[in-house]
Formats: C-alpha cells, sequence, structure tokens
C-alpha cells in the first residue's frame, strides 16, 4: 500500500504529553498534525482547551495543523464536521506527499475516522425535526437510547434541542459505509502511571490558571458566549464560568476542577479500552519512549 493511504494516530489520556510526542515524530517523518480534539476547533478559546501552540515549532520549525481554530464559539460544531474537515486536511497533507498524524483525546472523532463511521449531513429543519418538538424530554431520551443504547455523550441528554438533533442524526447515519478511501492505520497511545499523571494534571490547572484562563472566559462571555453554552465547552469552560456567575468561590472552583480533569482522563481511558475490545490495535508507550514509536512508525510506512 502506498504510504499516502496511511495515517499515524497518537492518542491518549489528557496531560499526558501527546502534543510534543507527536510533534517530534512529525518533525522526523515528514508529517503534518491533524487535532483530534473537540474544543480546539474553536477560535479564541486557546488556554482552556489546552492548545499549547508554541509547542509546535521545533528546531525552529513549525510543523503545520490542521482542524485547530476553524470555526466561532458562537458556530456549532459536529462530528459530521469533524469528519468532513479530516477527509479534506488528509487530502491537503498527502497532496504534499507528506504523513498524516491524527492526534488528540477526543474518542469519539477519533473512533469516526479509525473506526469508519459513516455519516450523512442531515436536516435539522426537516418535518421530522418539528415532528420531535411536540414530544417531551422524557419521550426524545427514550427514542435517541433506542436509537443508540450505548450512548456516551451524555451532554445530548441535557437540552431538548441537542436531544432532538442527536435522534437525527442517529436516524440519518448508516450503520455501514466509509466516506473516503480505506485508510491504514498505525495507532500508538500514550499513557502513563496514573499518580504522575493527576500531579501533571494538577501542575497543568495551576499554570493555566496564572496564564490567563479565566480572563479566557470573562472574553468568551463578553463576546456574547452565554454561561449556559461555556458548560457545553467542557470542563475548564463550565467551572470557570460558574466562578465567574458566583456560584463557586475561586478554591472550590480549582479543586472541582482538577478532580473532574482527573475523571474525565479515567473516562477517555475506558474509551480507548472499549476501542480495544472493539479489535483496535493500539501499541501503548511512555511519552519517554520516542525511539520505540519512531521503530513502529519505519516499520509502518
Amino acid at each position: 500500500m502506498n504510504k499516502t493511504k496511511k495515517v499515524i494516530v497518537i492518542l491518549g489520556p489528557t496531560a499526558v504529553g501527546k502534543t510534543k510526542f507527536a510533534v517530534n515524530l512529525a518533525y522526523e517523518f515528514n508529517g503534518e498534525i491533524i487535532s483530534a480534539d473537540s474544543r480546539q476547533v474553536y477560535i479564541g478559546m486557546d488556554i482552556g482547551s489546552g492548545k499549547d501552540l508554541t509547542d509546535y515549532t521545533i528546531q525552529n520549525k513549525t510543523i503545520k495543523t490542521h482542524l485547530i481554530d476553524v470555526v466561532k464559539p458562537h458556530c456549532e460544531f459536529n462530528l459530521y464536521l469533524f469528519q468532513k474537515l479530516f477527509y479534506s486536511a488528509y487530502q491537503d497533507i498527502v497532496s504534499q506527499n507528506h504523513i498524516p498524524f491524527l492526534v488528540g483525546g477526543t474518542g469519539l472523532y477519533l473512533s469516526s475516522v479509525i473506526q469508519k463511521y459513516s455519516l450523512n449531513k442531515v436536516n435539522f429543519n426537516s418535518q421530522r425535526a418539528k415532528n420531535l418538538e411536540n414530544y417531551s424530554e422524557e419521550k426524545l431520551i427514550e427514542i435517541l437510547k433506542d436509537l443508540n443504547p450505548n450512548l456516551h455523550n451524555t451532554t445530548d441528554l441535557t437540552e431538548k434541542k441537542r436531544i432532538i438533533s442527536a435522534i437525527l442524526i442517529a436516524e440519518e447515519n448508516e450503520e455501514n459505509g466509509f466516506p473516503e478511501e480505506n485508510l491504514e492505520f498505525l495507532i500508538i497511545g500514550i499513557n502513563e502511571d496514573r499518580e504522575i499523571l493527576k500531579n501533571r494534571i494538577r501542575e497543568r490547572l495551576k499554570i493555566r490558571l496564572k496564564s490567563g484562563m479565566i480572563e479566557e472566559v470573562e472574553n468568551l462571555l463578553n463576546n456574547g458566549i452565554s454561561h449556559e453554552k461555556l458548560r457545553f465547552f467542557g470542563l475548564e469552560y463550565k467551572f470557570v464560568s460558574q466562578y465567574l456567575a458566583g456560584e463557586l468561590n475561586y478554591n472550590d472552583m480549582h479543586q472541582k476542577l482538577a478532580s473532574s480533569i482527573i475523571q474525565f482522563s479515567k473516562r477517555q481511558m475506558t474509551w480507548f479500552r472499549k476501542m480495544e475490545k472493539e479489535g483496535i490495535l493500539i501499541n501503548w508507550l511512555k511519552n519517554t519512549e520516542i525511539e520505540n514509536a519512531k521503530i513502529l512508525i519505519r516499520n509502518f510506512i
């Protein structure tokens, strides 16, 4: 198989060091990075989403990135758009005879590409959508759970509009098929001892809070993003929003946020273990084992 049919995936839980690891490998193998992160797509959400843009520069060379800063926070972004933009970025990268590195921790986004989800564009203004508006939230949740018994994104169950959108997507999408070429993936998972990872999460959070994360959320609020919407943008935005709204004091916000990120990292690992149970091979390494990763990639390409 031609090497341009191949994609290298670097995945792992938050704070494990995926970005620097991937940048080193992309530098070594003439690669470009496609971000698989559900929040880094948003412009102006930098510190809370952990973009760490300076990490993409190595040996005075900046590794090209895709799917970072592609939509404003006022806009909706979903799995269909992620997949569409992934294939567009893939084509762009291989047209330069470079190697695509898909890097991130959003399990659903990673699975949609690796496990070949077939997604069709959904008409959110259809007659079906209008009919669903007449149902109670309880009935809509029942319909959605019938369509998707293994529902992972529980935020879909917290607002009527989101529940309806999730139902329309689930009804529209086919179970089989693949919208792109038959890509081959080498998947490298980065993990770390649990206590080390917990400490990294706590230290990183301290740095982000000191580096302007609260001001970033204030700026989003000043630009018309509601507290309600901020809570859908992930833990950092949710808890800082609660602090700014006077619902939490600073210490409670800090402690609850640290604990929630640690729990989130466990859920990420649960998703990756689920992928393995479904037959996806993940080569697990620590972020110090860069040479082992290089060997895997040389054998792959």
